[in-house]
């Protein structure tokens, strides 16, 4: 078993073993427990009481962030000459369509969302290969394939980001920045818990909400009341 760093152990001893934080406290606390040298990231994990295997408990969406996610997030849009404009002035890092097509079936893969329109999806689905494996396959559900070239870029840049329940029945999900204060990163949380309280599926039966823990890079997992939601 790895031994704790002289800082993991005083992380850890700001927390009260066995305990159920609200999330106003977790949050708070999350900043305490961070000792990185640069501005870490904070994630939230959340167990949901749904079967994925099953098509009607799969639970998958969208949510834009009031406070932002605190990165530079690189969006890559797909479109043709007449879209190219639109996404510029949305933003958007790199524009452009063959070139770049070209480029993602060479292996590059340089950024964090692709933007596109229906009528170029027909030419990513050969680039499965690339960018499914990555999360950078566009796809309608989370609205990354759209005529509004504009308004998906743009929403990107503010703090829209996308989640999905893994095979373990886990929602992963990045909420902000250690630099962030406490109020902000409650904010991101909130609006993803509510989200996700929202989206539970009706054949889900018993406790929706098993567990929510938030962490930050390197830091210890802070357990917070899945009751409240």
């Amino acid at each position: 078993m790895a031994r704790l760093t002289k800082k993991q152990k005083q992380a850890a001893e700001k927390l009260e073993k066995g305990r159920l934080y609200s999330l106003e406290e977790a949050s708070q606390l999350i900043k305490e427990v961070t000792n990185v040298k640069f501005d870490a990231s904070v994630d939230i994990a959340v167990r949901l009481g749904v079967d994925p295997k099953k098509a009607n408990q799969m639970v998958r969406g969208v949510v834009t962030l009031p406070h932002g996610t605190g990165k530079d997030v690189k969006v890559l849009a797909l479109v043709t000459p007449d879209k190219e404009d639109e996404a510029k002035n949305a933003g958007a890092d790199y524009v452009g369509l063959q070139e770049y097509l070209d480029k993602i079936k060479g292996g590059w893969t340089d950024v964090d969302v692709i933007v596109t329109m229906p009528s170029v999806m027909g030419k990513l689905g050969p680039l499965g290969r690339v960018l499914g494996p990555r999360g950078l396959m566009p796809n309608p559900k989370t609205g990354t394939v759209t005529m509004d070239i504009g308004k998906a870029v743009s929403d990107v840049k503010a703090g829209k980001i996308d989640f999905k329940v893994d095979k373990t029945g886990i929602v992963h999900a990045s909420i902000g920045k250690a630099s962030f204060s406490a109020d902000k990163i409650a904010g991101n949380a909130q609006e993803l818990l509510t989200t996700l309280v929202r989206m539970k599926p009706t054949s889900s039966k018993g406790t929706y909400m098993r567990s929510i823990y938030m962490s930050s890079t390197m830091s210890p997992s802070i357990a917070i009341d899945p009751k409240v939601y």
